[in-house]
C-alpha cells in the first residue's frame, strides 16, 4: 500500500530548529560559540549523515561555559521526509552556524569579553584593576589626530585627606560635591592621592605620615574622578604592611591607581581609556623619595613599591613611556617633582619635562611644591609644573590656593587649556567665581614666565583634522 505524498514545510522546520536555541545573552552565545566553533559545527555536519532508519533528530544548540553542545530535542518520523529534504535542511543548518559561531575572530571574542568604544583596558599581569593595559597593542587611529575627535582631561594636585578621615566614611558621596561639577565635566579627571590608603601599619618614621580610610576613593569617584596616581613621597606612609592593604584596595578595583605596583612593570604601566575612539594613556612616577627610605619604597622586579623617576631610574621612565607611545592616541605624563613651597620649577623638573616629551609625552604635569607653578606650551607639548594641592589641610593662603587645569586634546595636538582656579575651604576645594576667579586665572599666567613657557603652541603643528571635526575653542590654544 502506498503512502499518500505528505509535503513537508522545511521552513518551518528550521524554525522549530530555531526556536529551540536556549534563550541566553548574545555577547554568552558569541564567546561560547568562538570557544567551541569548529567542533559544533564538525559535530552538526556528522550528524547528518548518521540518521538512524526510524527517525530524524533535528540538534538543540545549548550553550555552556565549554561551548556549544548539541542535543536531541526533535523526533520526527522517517517517513514524513525524503533523505534529500533531510539533507537540505540540515545543510542549512549547518551553514547557519558555520557563518555564525565558526567564523569568529579575535575582534569577536574581544567583543564578546566586553570591550566598547568608551572601555578601559586590561592589566597585563593579572591585575584585577581594569584601568592599567599591555603596551603591545597599537593604538585603534594611527594617525596624529586619532580619531579626529577632542577629549579633555582634568588634573588636580595633592590630595592628602588630612583631618578628613571621619569625613570620607560618614559623607563619601558628598565631601567633594562643589568641586564635582569641574572634575565630572571632563571625559577623564585625575588627582594625586597623597597618603597611604587602607589600613594597618605603622607610620614610618618622618615628619608628616598620612593614612586614610579606602572610602576616600569613593569620595574621588563621586566627584567625578576616574584615575588617581600614588607616586609620591607619601603612598607607603604606614610601612609594608599597609602598602599590602593599598595593593589589595588596587587590585579590587575601587579606583584605577598608577605609579604603585607589586612590582616595578605594574608601577610603570600605563592607565589607558578609551573615549570618542581616542585611547588616551597615563603613566605615573616619583621623583621625591625620603632619603633613608629610597631602595625599599622603590618598586623593583619582584618587589613592592613605587615607580621612581629618580636619576638611577629616569630611563626605566622613558622607557615606559616609549613603550606607551604608539599604543595610545594621547599621553600624558603625571610627575611629583620640585621644591616645597617654590612657584618657579627648579632644574630637575625641567630636566624632567625635557626628557618626557623627548620619550613621546604630549602632557606632563607635577605636583609636590604645595604651590602654584607655571603651565604653558613647551613646543607643542603642554607643560604645568606645580598643581599645589587639592584636598589638603594648609596652614597659609598660598597653599590653600588651587585649581583644576583641564586640557583639550586631539591625539597629539593640545587643543588649549582652561586653569579653573578654587579655594581649599574646610579641608576640601570649592571653585571661585566672578573677580575671584578672574584673579585666579591671572594669578597662576603671571607663574608662566619663571616656567619657560608659552600660552600658544610654538612647535611645528599636527595635521589639521577635517573642518566638520573641529575641536571646540577653549581659552588657551593654538
Amino acid at each position: 500500500m502506498m503512502l499518500p505524498e505528505i509535503h513537508v514545510d522545511t521552513g518551518e522546520i528550521l524554525a522549530t530548529v530555531i526556536g529551540s536555541i536556549e534563550p541566553i545573552e548574545t555577547d554568552a552565545l558569541q564567546a561560547t560559540l568562538a570557544a567551541g566553533q569548529r567542533r559544533c559545527c564538525m559535530y552538526l555536519i556528522g550528524r547528518a549523515t548518521l540518521l538512524r532508519a526510524d527517525h530524524v533528530q533535528v540538534p538543540k544548540l545549548v550553550a555552556d561555559g565549554n561551548g556549544p553542545k548539541v542535543d536531541s530535542a526533535l523526533r520526527y518520523p522517517w517517513g514524513l521526509m525524503t533523505r534529500t529534504r533531510l539533507f537540505v535542511i540540515f545543510a542549512v543548518v549547518a551553514a547557519m552556524v558555520l557563518s555564525f559561531g565558526c567564523s569568529g575572530s579575535k575582534e569577536e571574542v574581544k567583543t564578546a569579553q566586553g570591550a566598547d568604544s568608551d572601555s578601559t583596558s586590561t592589566q597585563p599581569q593579572g591585575d584585577a584593576n581594569p584601568d592599567t593595559t599591555n603596551t603591545t597593542e597599537p593604538a585603534k587611529q594611527a594617525g596624529p589626530l586619532g580619531s579626529g575627535e577632542a577629549v579633555t582631561i582634568a588634573f588636580a594636585g595633592d590630595a592628602s585627606f588630612e583631618g578628613l578621615s571621619s569625613s570620607v566614611v560618614s559623607n563619601t558621596t558628598g565631601l567633594l560635591s562643589a568641586i564635582a561639577p569641574v572634575m565630572s565635566a571632563a571625559d577623564i579627571s585625575m588627582v594625586n592621592v597623597e597618603t597611604a590608603v587602607g589600613t594597618g601599619g605603622t607610620a614610618v618614621n618622618k615628619q608628616f605620615t598620612f593614612q586614610v580610610p579606602e572610602q576616600a576613593l569613593d569620595s574621588l569617584g563621586a566627584a567625578g574622578v576616574d584615575v588617581v596616581t600614588m607616586a609620591n613621597n607619601h603612598g607607603m606612609d604606614f610601612g609594608k604592611e599597609a602598602f599590602a592593604d593599598t595593593l589589595r584596595i588596587k587590585a579590587e578595583g575601587k579606583m584605577p591607581i598608577i605609579g604603585i605596583g607589586q612590582d616595578d612593570t605594574e608601577a610603570y604601566a600605563p592607565f589607558i581609556k578609551e573615549v570618542n575612539g581616542q585611547r588616551i594613556g597615563i603613566i605615573a612616577a616619583n621623583d621625591i623619595y625620603p632619603s633613608s627610605m629610597v631602595t625599599w619604597w622603590t618598586a623593583a622586579p619582584g618587589v613592592p613599591g613605587i615607580a621612581s623617576a629618580e636619576e638611577a631610574y629616569q630611563e626605566q621612565l622613558a622607557d615606559a613611556v616609549r613603550a606607551a607611545r604608539p599604543t595610545v592616541n594621547t599621553l600624558a605624563v603625571y610627575l611629583h617633582f620640585g621644591t616645597e613651597k617654590e612657584t618657579c620649577p627648579n632644574a630637575r623638573q625641567k630636566e624632567l619635562v625635557d626628557l618626557m616629551i623627548s620619550a613621546g609625552a604630549d602632557i606632563v604635569v607635577g605636583t609636590h611644591a604645595h604651590r602654584l607653578q607655571g603651565i604653558g606650551y613647551q613646543g607643542d607639548q603642554l607643560v604645568a609644573f606645580g598643581l599645589s594641592n587639592f584636598i589638603f589641610k594648609a596652614p597659609s593662603a598660598a597653599g590653600n590656593t588651587s585649581g583644576v587645569l583641564v586640557v583639550t586634546a586631539t591625539g597629539r595636538r593640545i587643543d588649549g587649556y582652561e586653569w579653573k582656579p578654587a579655594q581649599i575651604q574646610n579641608l576640601v576645594p570649592v571653585p571661585l567665581s566672578g573677580a575671584a576667579a578672574t584673579a585666579g586665572v591671572a594669578a597662576m599666567d603671571a607663574l608662566q614666565s619663571c616656567a619657560g613657557l608659552t600660552p600658544t603652541a610654538t612647535g611645528p603643528g599636527f595635521e589639521d583634522p577635517p573642518a566638520s571635526k573641529s575641536p571646540p575653542s577653549t581659552k588657551k590654544g593654538r
